[in-house]
Order: structure tokens, then C-alpha cells, then sequence
């Protein structure tokens, strides 16, 4: 049985938009991209090889996807050779334009398509970005385990990791690390 596990960088105000560069995602006027940038240290570092560590398939958002798709098959790095082989699973309208090697479309019915796959044998489905999806399978019940990398600034403004819709929930703390 696999597990859904989302992992997502976040501000202490809860923005998760474009943590990864000033270009990522620029929708709704966000003009903070890249903001992880200066905090990344070796703590960082060493959570990121971890979560990469285990064998997993990409569970991905349209727009994450995309900005992926564009980045990651023309890099040579770990994150790369993390990234390339494994299969990516994408919530879309458009599957035809799913050109990233090893890319499944999840179908119309994405909730029980992750159902379904959540009961097969495999490595787990980790999520990245995908803010939009997030929401969704928040409020369906199917994550299993969000890891959050806080980091020490307010954004203000852009998509939050918790929408104005977010449902009342309770989790357990496995581990904390500063």
C-alpha cells in the first residue's frame, strides 16, 4: 500500500508559491519567486536527501508539472537523477501535452484514480508544489504525511499551503527539526 506525502517549502505566513525562482510562478502577480534562496543551508540539504532517499513516484499539479517538465529533464544533478526516471502521476485537463518521459495522466476522476493507486504496490506518491492539488486531496482525505520546510520570513501575499477553504483537521507531530 503506498502513501501520499506532500512536502512543501513554506513561509511562516503559510506562502508556498514559487519557492524555487523568480519566474516560477508569477500568477496572480507574485513577485517573490525564489524566496527560499538565501535560507537553504546544510539542515536543508540534509532533509531534501532524505526525502529523496526512498524510492517514490511524482504526484504533480498541472502547473507544477509544467514547471518541472521545462527544468528537471535537462539537468544533470541528484535531484535530476531523482526526478528523470521516476513516474509522474498529473492531475490535468490536458493530457495530451504530457511530454516528460515516464508521465501518466491520473484521468478525470483524480480522487479515485489516487484511491486506486493508493492500494497498489509501489513506492509512495510524493508531492510537490501542486498547491491546487493539495487542496483537493486535503479535503478527500488521501494525505498521508505532510512534510513542511518553514522558513523564517513573511510573504504577504500568494498561494497558501491552507486555503480560505481548508477544513478543520488534526494531525501528530512525528518529528520537528530546527
Amino acid at each position: 500500500m503506498r502513501k501520499i506525502i506532500a512536502a512543501t517549502f513554506v513561509s511562516l505566513d503559510g506562502v508556498m508559491q514559487a519557492p524555487g525562482g523568480p519566474e516560477e510562478d508569477p500568477v496572480g502577480g507574485f513577485k517573490f519567486g525564489g524566496w527560499t534562496f538565501h535560507y537553504f543551508d546544510e539542515v536543508g540539504g540534509a532533509a531534501m536527501e532524505e526525502l529523496f532517499s526512498k524510492p517514490f513516484d511524482l504526484l504533480l499539479g498541472r502547473r507544477t508539472y509544467d514547471i518541472f517538465a521545462a527544468y528537471w529533464p535537462y539537468q544533470k544533478d541528484p535531484i535530476a537523477d531523482a526526478f528523470n526516471p521516476a513516474t509522474k502521476y498529473v492531475a490535468t485537463h490536458r493530457p495530451d501535452t504530457l511530454t516528460w518521459q515516464n508521465t501518466q495522466w491520473l484521468g478525470e476522476d483524480i480522487v479515485a484514480a489516487l484511491r486506486r493507486l493508493k492500494q497498489e504496490d509501489g513506492p509512495d506518491l510524493l508531492i510537490q508544489g501542486s498547491g491546487d492539488l493539495i487542496q483537493t486531496l486535503l479535503a478527500n482525505g488521501l494525505i498521508d504525511e505532510i512534510r513542511l520546510m518553514i522558513f523564517p520570513l513573511l510573504l504577504g501575499k500568494g498561494k497558501r499551503l491552507f486555503g480560505e477553504h481548508a477544513m478543520p483537521a488534526a494531525f501528530k507531530l512525528v518529528t520537528s527539526q530546527t
